[in-house]
């Protein structure tokens, strides 16, 4: 395996190779999420354009004045839609909450949809004009993209390619527009203490500019660097749990820049897909064996178990 100074780089794979090569793009997928938890992947087909025109209004809405932006957090909904001001969110299991402020924007539902006591209404800034437009534009790309990859999983699992077709539609995917202002001196808080994401698959967006680093399974920590435009991907609990942790959902973190870069704010944004509310997650027959046990028994729903995670991080 390739490594720099003697550490090993998660793979690069790219999602063109499933059109002529499926079962090689499982493989390297899947080996890296096995190994790694994380992959990178390029060649994804989120449109450059769709990318930047999102990046541009999520900056217009944080670079909107505090009491402004205090209007779009809704208090109560465990950050669910709208703005987490900085200063809320704490990874969990620690005491100083993350350097970051955060805008969810969920999956938009029709009247009277079977999970819209699950999912919140939307709920759009009025001052900054094409806001919807472009955040729900690159929502539905990510969307389309965590399809594929998530039929190369089912590849990688043994299982038919349309496997979690029916496990995420109308699934309670979320895309976070992320904002770390810039910072002074060290204190206690870094940007993004380490932690697991709670949801299927991540896809992220943004991760070029450096500081997410990975816990590798030999306890060191790897830098997690996709050249601009890539999507870093990484497997997350609701996953790791379906799959006895054959697939690993790693704990990563974001790290404060170096002193020459603490005047510059960093952006990024994950797409957290999400298993239905109402799927049963129950470990996979296939993924338990005399040299697998089964480490978790007892099934759960996706909607239980989210709601499980969000009172550990202290968002409900």
């Amino acid at each position: 395996m390739a490594t720099t100074l003697d550490r090993p780089v998660v793979p690069t794979v790219s999602l063109a190779q499933d059109a002529h090569d499926p079962d090689g793009f499982a493989q390297a997928l899947g080996g890296s999420f096995a190994r790694y938890g994380f992959a990178i992947v390029s060649d994804h087909g989120v449109p450059a354009e769709v990318i930047a025109e999102a990046e541009a209004k999520a900056r217009a809405f944080f670079a909107l004045p505090e009491e402004v932006k205090r209007r779009y957090h809704l208090p109560g909904t465990g950050g669910a839609r709208g703005l987490t001001p900085f200063g809320i969110e704490t990874a969990k299991g620690a005491t100083a909450h993350d350097l970051k402020e955060f805008y969810h924007i969920g999956r938009e539902l029709p009247e009277g949809h079977r999970f819209a006591e699950y999912m919140a209404p939307n709920v759009w800034p009025e001052e900054v004009a094409g806001f919807r437009a472009a955040e729900l534009a690159l929502f539905d790309a990510l969307d389309a993209a965590g399809a594929r990859l998530l039929a190369g999983v089912a590849r990688y699992l043994g299982l038919a390619p349309d496997f979690f077709a029916d496990t995420v539609a109308d699934g309670n995917s979320v895309l976070r527009l992320l904002h770390y202002p810039p910072m002074g001196a060290d204190g206690p808080s870094i940007r993004a203490g380490a932690h697991e994401d709670i949801n299927t698959i991540t896809l992220l967006l943004g991760a070029e500019e450096a500081g997410l680093e990975l816990l590798d399974r030999d306890g060191n920590w790897l830098p997690v660097q996709p050249k601009a435009g890539e999507l870093a991907i990484n497997v997350g609990d609701m996953l790791q749990r379906l799959t006895n942790n054959l697939l690993r959902s790693t704990t990563h973190r974001v790290m404060n820049p170096a002193p020459e870069r603490r005047g510059h704010a960093r952006y990024s944004m994950p797409f957290f897909l999400h298993f239905r509310p109402d799927y049963l997650i129950e470990t996979l027959p296939q993924c338990i064996g005399p040299d697998r046990p089964n480490l978790y028994p007892d099934p759960i729903t996706a909607h239980d178990y989210l709601l499980q995670r969000l009172r550990e991080i202290k968002l409900i």
